[in-house]
């Protein structure tokens, strides 16, 4: 707490951290889980490979807190690969028939809105917004979802029970991801006034 969770890595410390090398690595796995479900077709080792890949976005951030690794670039990398993750795979069990094609869309719709207005703010010159604990919550909630419906969908052992499990993550995930995406919006105007503040400052 206190000082060790003030410190931010910057530079290259910033880069080469364990964090981020999970982070990388997830990122990397992402065309695998593409080649299980559709070369393949085995949409129980898709599954249980995404639903790894979703678990390990509780232990980039918990190394980096608990061995000093917080950083500017994981800040970045760690949300990014969430977001890439969702992306892809619900595009993908959208064309498998895995997901309820509303569920997704709405996730999809939430994610590309979120993405476009990140860019948006950085080509405006505002100052970087921080993922929120409720941004953080709903993602990580969607990130067992959609795993579980993929499971669902598939012949793997209690698939029934998996079916069931990603409503009990997908819905309040949905809920609770959205509720952030609103409240984003305060935080995108304080951002903007903060950077347009320190561009005039020269800062």
């Amino acid at each position: 707490m206190g000082e060790r969770e003030r410190r931010v890595r910057t530079g290259w410390s910033g880069v080469l951290t364990v964090p981020n090398l999970i982070s990388l690595g997830r990122l990397a796995c992402i065309p695998w889980f593409v080649w299980i479900l559709f070369e393949a077709g085995n949409r129980t080792d898709a599954a249980l490979l995404l639903g790894a890949l979703g678990a390990t976005d509780w232990i980039d951030g918990w190394v980096a807190r608990r061995f000093d690794q917080v950083s500017d670039v994981g800040r970045v990398l760690d949300p990014t690969a969430d977001r890439l993750l969702l992306l892809v795979a619900l595009v993908a069990m959208l064309i498998d028939g895995s997901v309820p094609p509303w569920f997704a869309v709405l996730v999809l719709i939430r994610e590309v809105l979120i993405g476009a207005a990140a860019l948006i703010l950085a080509l405006l010159g505002a100052a970087r917004i921080d993922v929120t604990w409720w941004g953080k919550t709903g993602t990580f909630a969607l990130l067992w979802a959609v795993p579980f419906f993929l499971a669902g969908s598939s012949t793997a052992f209690a698939h029934s029970w998996f079916a069931v499990g990603a409503w009990v993550f997908g819905v309040p995930g949905l809920l609770i991801s959205w509720w952030a995406a609103f409240g984003y919006v305060p935080a995108a105007q304080t951002a903007l006034r903060e950077g347009r503040a320190a561009r005039r400052t020269g800062r």
